[in-house]
């Protein structure tokens, strides 16, 4: 079991950036995982980055590449989202998710993994 807590959303104008944090319980953090998806209102959740167990392997949304990045931090049990030139097509409510992994993979799709938070809002101004 894992319980992840989002946290780092706001309101920010276009071109600004922000920080998405997503902290998890419990002792086996570095044997998840871990992916950030975003979703609106009536639409379904998509993908926006994961990383693998050690970090060593990243993937990203092609509408993200070059300007977000999925990070880390297995001894402070905690998975970044670097956003930066952020825009108005950016703004929605994003989930970190955890998956029990005994491969060094990333995952895409929303049923790959079993662990979710509870979603922090990211508003982008024009």
């Amino acid at each position: 079991q894992v319980q992840l807590v989002e946290s780092g959303g706001g309101l920010v104008q276009a071109g600004g950036s922000l920080r998405l944090s997503c902290a998890a319980s419990g002792r086996t953090f570095s044997s998840y995982a871990m992916g950030w998806f975003r979703q609106a209102p009536g639409k379904e959740r998509e993908f926006v980055a994961a990383i693998s167990r050690s970090g060593g392997s990243t993937y990203y949304k092609d509408s993200v590449k070059g300007r977000f990045t999925i990070s880390r931090d297995n001894a402070k049990n905690t998975v970044y989202l670097q956003m930066n030139s952020l825009k108005p097509e950016d703004t929605d409510v994003y989930y970190c998710a955890a998956r029990g992994s005994d491969y060094n993979s990333t995952y895409t799709r929303p049923y790959e993994y079993g662990y979710w938070g509870q979603g922090t809002q990211v508003t982008i101004s024009t």
